[in-house]
């Protein structure tokens, strides 16, 4: 099973917000990019730019040495924030204020909750599957 350590996780979600924050305060989907494009880069090849560095920098022991997050549930949150973020950027661009703030806000909102112990897209995912099990289990 693939797991990433959770400090790295953590740095994430902390981008994620801090760059929420900065969006929201000036009102400019810039800095929502940095986000965007790190974890979308992450999801289609595998490399994110902003966890590779942060690795050499803020990991002083092995990675196994940390707490483990699971990387099937990472990547589906990830798809999460990537798709509020697109939302966001797109409506930036578009002049959609309303939606912008609104996309921009959840997922900062989602972030600031993970990061403060509870994983929306983890609780998301799990619904998810318990749906699929009893949807499959009453067809068979």
């Amino acid at each position: 099973m693939k797991t990433i350590p959770k400090p790295l996780v953590m740095l994430n979600q902390w981008t994620i917000v801090l760059s929420v924050i900065i969006a929201l305060l000036t009102q400019s989907a810039w800095i929502l990019l940095i986000p965007l494009v790190a974890n979308l880069s992450s999801l289609l090849t595998g490399f994110h730019p902003i966890l590779v560095v942060a690795k050499r920098w803020f990991l002083s022991k092995p990675a196994s040495q940390y707490i483990q997050d699971d990387y099937a549930q990472l990547r589906f949150n990830q798809w999460l924030a990537v798709g509020f973020l697109l939302v966001a950027t797109i409506s930036y661009f578009l002049n959609w204020s309303l939606l912008f703030n609104i996309a921009t806000i959840m997922v900062g909102l989602a972030a600031s909750i993970a990061i403060a112990g509870f994983c929306i897209g983890c609780f998301i995912r799990f619904q998810f599957q318990q749906w699929n099990y009893r949807r499959k289990k009453s067809v068979a």
